[in-house]
C-alpha cells in the first residue's frame, strides 16, 4: 500500500540535506562549545553558523536568538520570562487569544491566580483575532500579549503586526508563536513589530528537539533554566549541537529557494478542498473565509464523528488527524472550533488536512475518491445505530486507560474545586465532561451483567478488529450512543 501523509502540521519528515548535516555533527564535531580548545571551538563555530542562519531567516541579529527545544519550551520561556521580569513593575495581567496552542494556554493556566490576571481575547467566525477585541483586554497594567501567527488547526493567519503596534503603544511585550508560519509563509520580526517570537525545527523539514525564541533586543526576560551561562545566560545547559545544526541546514534551505513550492502546496490544498465540497454533500471549510497559511484544511464532515473517519482513511494509507498533535488521546472537542462559535457536534466531526512539499496530485486525488464512500458508509452505520447517532470508534494506545479516556482527575484532585478561570473555560467542553462521557462513552452500568454484550453492529466491529490485530500495534474500542460494548476473553486473550 502506497501510504499517504497529509499531516504535516503535526510534523514533518526531514529533508536529506538537514540529515546529512546532523550525521556529520554527530560523527564529527563532538566538542562541547563552551570549552575553549579546539574542539570545542569548531563546535562553537557549528553553533554560530546555525544561529546566524536562523537569524537570517525571521530578518533578525544573531544575538537575538535563543536555541531551545522546540516550540513548547520556547512559548513557555517567553511567557514566564516575561511574566516574572514585569511582575516587579507591577504589570501582572497576561493577555492571549482564545485559539493559542496549548502550550500558551496551559502555562497561562499555571499562572493564572498567582498574583496574576489571564484574560483570553475571543475570535470572529472566521477563526480571526481583531484588533478591536484586544484594545478592550490590554489594559494599562498588562505585562504580555501573546497571539500566535498562524493557528495550527485551522491555519488562519492573524493580523499580529495590527495587534503588535496596539499593545506595545500601551506598554505590553508582545509574543507570537511562529512555529506554524515559519516555512510556509514569509516571516520577518521587524515588519512584524513583535518583541518575541517562537519558532520549531521539526515543522519546516528540521528535526524534533530543536527550536528557537527571537528576543529583541532590550526585552527584559527571566531565564527559566538555571545553571551555565550559555545562550547569554537566558537558557542554561550544554547545547544539543546535532539538533541545532539540523535547525540551521533547515533554515539555509529555505534561504536557498527550498520552499519554493508553496505556491504549489497552495494548489494541492485548493484541489483537495473542491474535490471534497463537490464529492461529499454536508461538508464545510472551517476558516475558509479567513487568508491562511497554504497548506492547511480543516473540513467538517455533517454526521460523522471525526475520529471515526480518521481511523477508516487510516486503513486506506491516508493518515490525516483531528486537530493538534499535541492534544490527541483527549475527548474534548476543538477549542478552537469553539472559539469560532460552532456547536460541539460540528468541533467533533472535523479533520484537518495539512500537506507538504512531498505531496503530489495524485496522492490528492486518490483522497477526494475514497472519501464519499468512507463518509456514506460511517453516515449509514450511524443511522442503523438509532435517532442518527454517530458512531465513535477509539483508538487506546497502551499507556491510556479508562481513566483518561472518560477525563476523570486523579483520585487525590477528584474532591478539590473545578478551574474557573478564562482558560479554564476555553479548554473545557462547554457541555461539560458528563456530557461528554455520555456523547462519546456512554455511561457503563452501575452493575456488572453477568453476561457479555454484543455490539450493535457486529459486522463493522468484527471487521474493524480484525484489520487492527493485523497491523498488530494498536487495540479498537467501538462505542455507540446506548450501551458499550466490554472486552471480550477472546480478544483479552489475544491481546487486541
Amino acid at each position: 500500500m502506497n501510504r499517504i501523509y497529509l499531516d504535516h502540521n503535526a510534523t514533518t519528515p526531514v529533508a536529506p540535506p538537514v540529515a546529512d548535516a546532523m550525521t556529520r555533527a554527530l560523527r564529527d564535531v563532538f566538542g562541547n562549545p563552551s570549552s575553549v580548545h579546539a574542539y570545542g571551538q569548531e563546535a562553537k563555530t557549528a553553533l554560530d553558523e546555525a544561529r546566524s542562519a536562523v537569524a537570517r531567516l525571521i530578518g533578525a541579529e544573531p544575538m537575538e536568538i535563543v536555541f531551545t527545544s522546540g516550540g513548547s519550551e520556547s512559548n513557555n520561556l517567553a511567557i514566564r520570562g516575561v511574566a516574572g521580569a514585569a511582575a516587579g513593575g507591577g504589570r501582572r495581567r497576561l493577555v492571549a487569544g482564545a485559539i493559542e496552542h496549548e502550550a500558551v494556554l496551559r502555562t497561562l493556566k499555571a499562572l493564572d491566580g498567582h498574583d496574576r490576571t489571564v484574560a483570553l481575547v475571543g475570535v470572529d467566525e472566521r477563526g480571526v483575532v481583531t484588533a478591536d477585541r484586544l484594545a478592550e483586554a490590554v489594559t494599562g497594567d498588562t505585562a504580555l500579549v501573546s497571539v500566535m501567527h498562524a493557528n495550527n488547526e485551522i491555519g488562519t493567519i492573524q493580523p499580529v503586526a495590527e495587534i503588535a503596534a496596539l499593545a506595545r503603544g500601551r506598554g505590553a511585550v508582545v509574543h507570537t508563536d511562529a512555529v506554524q508560519s515559519v516555512g510556509k509563509i514569509p516571516v520577518d520580526v521587524r515588519g512584524l513589530g513583535v518583541d518575541l517570537l517562537s519558532l520549531s525545527a521539526h515543522k519546516f523539514n528540521g528535526p524534533k528537539g530543536a527550536g528557537a525564541l527571537w528576543v529583541r533586543r532590550g526585552t527584559r526576560l527571566h531565564a527559566q533554566l538555571t545553571g551555565g551561562r550559555q545562550e547569554r545566560n537566558r537558557r542554561a545547559g550544554t547545547e544539543n549541537l546535532p539538533a541545532i545544526v539540523g535547525l540551521g541546514a533547515a533554515a539555509r534551505r529555505l534561504l536557498e529557494g527550498g520552499g519554493r513550492g508553496a505556491a504549489g502546496v497552495t494548489a494541492l490544498r485548493d484541489r483537495l478542498e473542491a474535490g471534497i465540497l463537490a464529492g461529499v454533500p454536508g461538508t464545510a471549510v472551517n476558516g475558509g473565509a479567513a487568508d491562511r497559511v497554504g497548506n492547511t484544511s480543516n473540513v467538517s464532515f455533517h454526521g460523522v464523528e471525526a475520529e471515526s473517519l480518521l481511523i477508516a482513511l487510516d486503513l486506506e494509507g491516508i493518515a490525516v488527524s483531528t486537530g493538534s498533535a499535541c492534544s490527541s488521546g483527549t475527548l474534548e472537542p476543538s477549542h478552537v472550533l469553539r472559539a469560532m462559535g460552532f456547536a460541539p457536534h460540528r468541533a467533533q466531526n472535523s479533520i484537518r488536512f495539512s500537506l507538504g512539499l512531498g505531496n503530489t496530485a495524485a496522492e490528492v486525488d486518490r483522497v477526494v475518491d475514497v472519501l464519499p464512500g468512507i463518509v456514506d458508509r460511517l453516515r449509514a452505520v450511524a443511522g442503523r445505530g438509532g435517532g442518527g447517532g454517530a458512531l465513535t470508534m477509539r483508538v487506546v494506545g497502551r499507556h491510556v486507560g479508562r481513566r483518561r479516556l472518560l477525563g476523570r482527575r486523579p483520585a487525590a484532585r477528584r474532591g478539590g474545586a473545578r478551574g474557573r478561570g478564562p482558560v479554564d473555560a476555553a479548554l473545557r467542553p462547554t457541555a461539560g465532561r458528563r456530557a461528554v462521557r455520555r456523547l462519546l462513552l456512554a455511561r457503563r452500568p452501575a452493575r456488572r451483567a453477568p453476561h457479555r454484550r454484543r455490539p450493535r453492529h457486529p459486522a463493522l466491529h468484527d471487521e474493524l478488529r480484525a484489520a487492527l490485530r493485523g497491523r498488530g500495534r494498536l487495540r479498537l474500542r467501538a462505542r455507540v450512543r446506548g450501551r458499550p460494548h466490554p472486552r471480550s476473553r477472546a480478544s483479552s486473550a489475544t491481546g487486541t
